[in-house]
């Protein structure tokens, strides 16, 4: 899977940290999210993209 996490965090100038803390998890799991290493919960992918103020389905390629 592929995802365009960082690509967004990047336009609303947040660190992975920062988002991390927005939507309840660690960093490493942001870093894994980005690489496409780990595969989130539903609730973790709306999370993201609400924080991130996108959609699921144009945050995800899967």
């Amino acid at each position: 899977m592929k995802t365009k996490i960082k690509e967004y965090r990047a336009k609303l100038n947040l660190t992975q940290d920062q988002l991390a803390n927005l939507v309840g998890v660690r960093r490493e799991t942001i870093v894994f999210l980005e690489q496409g290493r780990y595969n989130p919960s539903l609730k973790l992918a709306h999370d993201v993209a609400v924080t991130l103020k996108t959609s699921i389905d144009k945050l995800f390629i899967f």
